[in-house]
C-alpha cells in the first residue's frame, strides 16, 4: 500500500530541481568558501549568490542572513544571543515550537523572568495583551509567525508596532523581538523589514529544500552574542565552514516557492477544503482546532471518543503519515501545550491529530487519504 504523506510540517520531500542545483557543489565545485584560491572564490560566489537570493525573497539585506543548520539552531542563536545576562524579563506566547519554548525555559532557569501571553480560542495573540505585560526590564519578546500545530497566523506587525509605541511613550528603547517563521517561509509572503522584528528563523526542509540548513535573519544594527567560536565566518556570529551546496539548495527551493506561491496556495486551499468536507461527511464528529483563515497547509482535527496515539498507529498501518503534533515533541505522551493554551476540552485534547499538506499532493491523494482516515475512525469507534 502506497503511503500518503500528510506530515509536511515535519519535513517535505526535496524537489529534483533543488537537488540538481546542489549537485555540482558536492562534486566539481567543492572548494571551501573561505579559501583564497580560485576554487574557494567560486564557492564563495555561489554562497553569496544564495544569500542574496534568500534575502531578496524575504525582504531583507544579504548581510542580514546568517546561515545555520536549521531553525532550531537559528532560534537558539537568537534567544541566547539577544537576551544578554540575567536578571531581565522575557515575554513569549505559550504556543511556541519546542525550538523556542525550551530555550526560554532554560533562560528562566538561569535567572530570567519568563511571562507567557494569553491566546484566544483560535491560538491568536493580541497586541493589547502584550502592552499589559511590558516592563522597563523587558529585554525580549518572542512570538511565532505561523503556529506549527494549528496554522494560526499571528498579527506580528501589529504586535511589533505596539511594542515600539510603548517604548516611545516612555522615551526608551523597545525590547528585542524574535519571530520563528519556520511554518510561514515558502508558504505565504514573508517580509522581514515590514514585520518589524529584530530576528527571524526559518528552515529549508519545510518548503522542499534540503535538511541541515536554515537561516537567522538579523536586523542591521542589532547586536548578537555568538553561541560558538572558532572562525571568522559570518562575521563571527556563527563561525564554521558554510555548507555551499546546502545554501544553494536552500536558495533554489525558496525561489521556486516564492515564484509559484500564488498557484501553490490556491492548490493547497482546494486540498484543504476537500479534505475537511470529506471527513466531516464520513468521520463525524470531527472538530477543527484553530482558525478557518489560518495558513491552509496545517489542519488540526480532533475525533472525540478516540485516543490520538491509537489513531496515529492505525493510520500509519493504513498508509497515512500524519502526527499528533510537532515532530520535535512527538515522543511526548502529554497533551498538546498549544491546544491547552487555546482552552481545548479534554476530549478534544486527547484525540487531536495534525495533518499537514503540500502542493505536491493531488486531489486524488486527498480523496484516498480521507477515505482511509474515515475507515479507520469508523472501525475504532464501532469496532
Amino acid at each position: 500500500m502506497d503511503c500518503i504523506y500528510l506530515d509536511n510540517n515535519a519535513t517535505t520531500p526535496m524537489l529534483p530541481v533543488v537537488w540538481e542545483s546542489m549537485r555540482p557543489y558536492l562534486t566539481e565545485e567543492f572548494g571551501n568558501p573561505a579559501s583564497a584560491h580560485t576554487a574557494g572564490r567560486r564557492a564563495r560566489r555561489a554562497l553569496e549568490d544564495a544569500r542574496e537570493s534568500i534575502a531578496a525573497h524575504l525582504g531583507a539585506e544579504s548581510d542580514e542572513v546568517i546561515f545555520t543548520s536549521g531553525a532550531t539552531e537559528a532560534n537558539n542563536l537568537a534567544l541566547f544571543g539577544l537576551c544578554g545576562d540575567p536578571p531581565a524579563h522575557l515575554i513569549a506566547s505559550p504556543i511556541e515550537h519546542p525550538a523556542v519554548a525550551e530555550p526560554l525555559r532554560q533562560l528562566a532557569k538561569e535567572g530570567f523572568i519568563l511571562d507567557l501571553l494569553p491566546v484566544d480560542s483560535q491560538g491568536r495573540v493580541h497586541a493589547a495583551s502584550l502592552a499589559n505585560r511590558l516592563r522597563p526590564e523587558t529585554r525580549l519578546v518572542a512570538v511565532m509567525l505561523v503556529n506549527h500545530e494549528v496554522g494560526t497566523l499571528q498579527p506580528i506587525r501589529s504586535v511589533t508596532e505596539s511594542l515600539r509605541d510603548w517604548a516611545g511613550s516612555r522615551g526608551g528603547i523597545a525590547p528585542h523581538f524574535h519571530c520563528d517563521a519556520t511554518q510561514a517561509a515558502g508558504k505565504i509572503p514573508v517580509h522581514f523589514h515590514e514585520l518589524g522584528v529584530d530576528t527571524l528563523a526559518l528552515s529549508a526542509h519545510k518548503f522542499h529544500g534540503p535538511k541541515g540548513i536554515g537561516a537567522l535573519l538579523l536586523r542591521r544594527g542589532v547586536k548578537l552574542r555568538p553561541r560558538t567560536w572558532g572562525g571568522h565566518q559570518q562575521h563571527g556570529r556563527r563561525p564554521g565552514t558554510e555548507p555551499v551546496a546546502l545554501a544553494v539548495g536552500f536558495a533554489r527551493a525558496l525561489d521556486c516557492a516564492c515564484r509559484e506561491m500564488k498557484e501553490r496556495l490556491a492548490h493547497v486551499c482546494r486540498l484543504r477544503e476537500r479534505f475537511l468536507a470529506q471527513l466531516r461527511a464520513n468521520a463525524a464528529p470531527v472538530v477543527l482546532n484553530g482558525p478557518d483563515d489560518g495558513v491552509p497547509h496545517t489542519i488540526n482535527l480532533s475525533f472525540p471518543g478516540l485516543k490520538a496515539d491509537l489513531l496515529l498507529m492505525n493510520l500509519d498501518l493504513a498508509g497515512v503519515a500524519c502526527s499528533t503534533g510537532s515532530a520535535c515533541s512527538s515522543g511526548s505522551l502529554l497533551p498538546s501545550p498549544v491546544l491547552q493554551a487555546m482552552g481545548a476540552t479534554e476530549d478534544v485534547l486527547r484525540s487531536a491529530m495534525r495533518f499537514s499538506l503540500s502542493p505536491l499532493l493531488t486531489l486524488q491523494d486527498i480523496d484516498e487519504a480521507a477515505r482511509r482516515i474515515a475507515t479507520v475512525v469508523s472501525r475504532l469507534r464501532h469496532g
